[in-house]
Formats: C-alpha cells, sequence, structure tokens
C-alpha cells in the first residue's frame, strides 16, 4: 500500500542517511499548492511522517511536538513547514518554534483535547499577576511558542477546534483552579503571520499575542456561542505593530481587545500596546463590544486606528473600559468608517470598570484617556447613542465625533436620552441625535482627524509560497 511503502521509504532513508533529508512523499492526496506568507521555507513535511492518526479519538500531542521538535533543526537553514492534511487531529498543546510555518489544509482540523493532562501548567503572566479564572497559573495554550522570531500560522481555511463547552461549564460552576488555556498564544515574539483559519470554540480567548511585535492577523473566521464565557476574538496585547484584516468574529465576548496588563502588575511591566491598525472587521456580539480598548490597559495604549469595521446585534462598537487602579493610558484612538446595525451603544466609554487581580492596586493610579476620534458612523436600531462615563476628577479629553448618523430602535423606552455623558470633554460635528452639552459643536465644523501616515506593518507584503510535495 501507499502507506507501507512509504513507511518502508522512511526506514531505508532513516538507515542509510540518519535522517529523514530526501524522502519522497507518495501520498497523491497531498497535491502542491501556493499560499501567502511573510516568509516561504525550505524544507518541508507532513504531520502523518511522524505517526500521527487523524481519527479524531487518537491522541497525537506527541506527533506534533516531534514533528516540531524535527523542523526546528532547520530554524537557521531556510526555515520549515508542517503541514497538517484532511483529517481529524485531536492534540493536546504543543509548542512552535521559530522561522516555521504551520499550514492546515481545506478539511484538516485540529481537535484540542479535553484531557486536562495535555495541557502543561504554566505560571501567571507578569503584566496580570494571577490568572484570570483562578489565582494559581494557567494551563498552557493549545498552540503555544515563546521568544520566537517568523512564525506562521495558516491554511486553506483549514479548521481549529477548541472544544471549549467543557471547559465553559468547568468555569461556570468555578471547578478550575487554574485559568483556561488560550487557542493560540505566542508570547515574547516578533513576525507573527496568523491567516486564513477558521478558529472555533476556544476554551476562552482565540488569539492573544502578548510582549510581540510585527504581528498581522487576517482572513480568520472566529465562531463560538454569543453566551459563551471570555470567548474574545483577537487580543493584541502588550504588542507592537500590529495589523488585524479581513476578520469575521462571532462571539461571547470581545470581538476584538487591546490590552497591556492589568492594575500594579501592568504598571510595572509597563508595556504597551501600540501602532495597531484594525480594518474589514464583521463582528456578531450581543453582550460585549467590537473593539475594546482596555479593561486591563494599564501599560498603556496608543496609536489604535480602526477603518471599515461592521457590527450587528453587538453591544457596543469601539468601547474604552478603565477604572481607577488601572493607571496607564489610552490615548490618540482613531476610527474611520463603522456600519452598525441593532446596537445597544454607539459610543461606550467607561471609568468604573473595576474588577482587580488583588487588594494591593493603586487607588491613587488614574488612567489619562485622551484624543479619542470617531468619524463617518451610520448605525440603525440603536438604544442609547452614547454613553460616556469618564473618573471624577480625572475626565476622559480630547474626545471627538463628526459625521455620525444614529437611527434610534423604535422600541427604546422616549424617557431615556440617547446621549449620558460624565466627567468627559470634546467636541462633535454633524452629529445625529445632537450630542450631549459636554461635547459641543466644533466652531470650523471640521472632520475629526484620521492620520494620512502608514504603519510600518501595513508595508509588509506577502511572498507566494509553495509546498511541493516533498519531505524536508
Amino acid at each position: 500500500t501507499i502507506q507501507n511503502s512509504y513507511i518502508i521509504c522512511l526506514i531505508s532513508v532513516a538507515v542509510l542517511l540518519g535522517s529523514l533529508a530526501e524522502c519522497r512523499i507518495q501520498n497523491s492526496k497531498l497535491a502542491s499548492f501556493d499560499y501567502p506568507a511573510i516568509n516561504c521555507r525550505k524544507h518541508s513535511a507532513v504531520l502523518t511522517d511522524f505517526g500521527a492518526v487523524g481519527d479524531g479519538k487518537t491522541s497525537n500531542t506527541k506527533a506534533f511536538n516531534s514533528a516540531i521538535s524535527k523542523l526546528s533543526q532547520y530554524s537557521n537553514d531556510g526555515g520549515a513547514q508542517l503541514i497538517v492534511p484532511p483529517g481529524k487531529w485531536l492534540t493536546g498543546s504543543f509548542n512552535l518554534t521559530s522561522h516555521f510555518t504551520l499550514f492546515l489544509q481545506k478539511d484538516a482540523v485540529i481537535l484540542a483535547s479535553q484531557d486536562e493532562s495535555e495541557w502543561p501548567e504554566l505560571p501567571v503572566l507578569p503584566s496580570y499577576g494571577r490568572g484570570r479564572d483562578a489565582p494559581a497559573g494557567r494551563f498552557s495554550s493549545l498552540i503555544f511558542g515563546t521568544h520566537l522570531t517568523d512564525v506562521i500560522i495558516t491554511g486553506n481555511n483549514g479548521t481549529i477546534d477548541g472544544q471549549g463547552s467543557s471547559w465553559w461549564k468547568k468555569f461556570k460552576s468555578d471547578q478550575l483552579k487554574l485559568t483556561r488555556p488560550y487557542m493560540i498564544e505566542l508570547m515574547y515574539s516578533d513576525q507573527i503571520q496568523i491567516s486564513h483559519l477558521t478558529l472555533i470554540n476556544s476554551p476562552t480567548w482565540f488569539v492573544h499575542p502578548i510582549y510581540s511585535s510585527n504581528i498581522i492577523v487576517n482572513g480568520l473566521t472566529i465562531l463560538a456561542p454569543v453566551d459563551s464565557p471570555n470567548t474574545d476574538g483577537i487580543n493584541p496585547d502588550s504588542s507592537t505593530n500590529v495589523r488585524i484584516e479581513d476578520n469575521y468574529i462571532v462571539s461571547g465576548d470581545d470581538c476584538i481587545a487591546i490590552k497591556s496588563g492589568w492594575d500594579q502588575y501592568g504598571i510595572k511591566v509597563g508595556k504597551p500596546s501600540q501602532h495597531i491598525i484594525i480594518r474589514r472587521l464583521t463582528c456578531i456580539s450581543p453582550d460585549s463590544a467590537m473593539i475594546a480598548l482596555g479593561s486591563e490597559m494599564s501599560g498603556g495604549i496608543q496609536d489604535v486606528r480602526a477603518e471599515d469595521i461592521t457590527a450587528i446585534s453587538t453591544e457596543s462598537a469601539v468601547r474604552v473600559k478603565t477604572a481607577i487602579g488601572r493607571g496607564g493610558f489610552v490615548k490618540d484612538i482613531f476610527v474611520k468608517g463603522m456600519k452598525l446595525n441593532t446596537m445597544k451603544y454607539v459610543f461606550w466609554m467607561t471609568g468604573t470598570y473595576g474588577q482587580h487581580p488583588d487588594k494591593d492596586f493603586d487607588p491613587k493610579a488614574l488612567p489619562k484617556v485622551s484624543g479619542i476620534n470617531y468619524r463617518d458612523v451610520t448605525a440603525k436600531n440603536v438604544t442609547f447613542a452614547g454613553k460616556l462615563e469618564g473618573i471624577s476628577n480625572d475626565p476622559f479629553t480630547g474626545i471627538c465625533l463628526s459625521n455620525v448618523s444614529i437611527e434610534m430602535s423604535e422600541q427604546r423606552s422616549k424617557k431615556k436620552l440617547p446621549w449620558n455623558c460624565t466627567d468627559v470633554a470634546g467636541v462633535s460635528s454633524n452629529v445625529t441625535p445632537q450630542p450631549c452639552e459636554l461635547l459641543p459643536v466644533k466652531k470650523d465644523k471640521s472632520d475629526c482627524p484620521y492620520p494620512s501616515d502608514k504603519l510600518p506593518i501595513e508595508n509588509v507584503q506577502f511572498k507566494t509560497c509553495s509546498f511541493k510535495s516533498s519531505v524536508f
């Protein structure tokens, strides 16, 4: 059979050469293909080369780890790509390597194991000080990596299924001693691409780059039940130079949340999230935001740009979340081109988002929120146009709204004002319904600013990379 002849081929090469260097893949199912990526690879292998079984029942954790360990030896020789073929590949957590591509073919499904023993324990994140679900450590993410360079997770719309329902049940019944695993987390890493995949049912956050830089996340379909707990879609955290494009997200939490650490721990680490561009996003999240800034923002958030974004049946659009004790800053935020339909809030800023890691936060650590700009917004079926709540003695300043058209819901109580503003300052221009008095009309009636320069990450071009049906 093809499989037997292939095994004989592997054994022969291993005996003769002491490696798997020149063995040809005889599996006709794996045709050659091309794909876009920030970098191409010299060497290739297929998951089945390492004994993996795609029946959805057999654990392939050892196969993934063995494959990546083997391919890591090529990191300084043009890098390597691991192809996940069609099938259902059950696995626990595994770690990536540098100069490496994980490619999921169409009809390939990585299934997250529900066996906790297949999820190594990690210490808490330095900028958080505790786990989010429990004070102790956390489970390693399904796909994890730290201190890496040039990492690509992509495919021909293959699927990663976090099988999160068992984790959600444990969380809701307070059975967790460690924080639930994320689906994909890369720490202290540079040059990251996550693209062209379908991600479903993560135990908690889906995509979490943290303390990292030069990141592109594009072409993802992210799906979780709208009542699933903490299933944020894409969460850049203390990360710089990030490009998030052409993603479709249905979530039980924020579709995108930009973060930078929690209270005194985030202040101490002091790594902001900055220089981030988000465009062509579609979000559905009835209980959360399309894009959240915070609430853990103690390392600072600066220079975030969002354009051509759509929310449907979502609680709020681009929301600022912070509190006394956070410290840090949210500043230089630019939003252009929002299309919203069926929203509770169009504009929402909260200065009382008061969850804290412990009692040791500094009550004098006040966040600075300034330079928040929104322009070219259309919204239909809206309950509240705006709820803008700054902090007493620490107002949110430099808010600008321009060219905004909001159609209020017919079911909305006429007794409730469309705008509610406290401890904020700013201006507005061409906004319907008329904003609160704290946002008076601009004298020159000009549009709010939006940067004309490009971020460095916007200039990164994809190459056309290939898989040629050969091993190594």
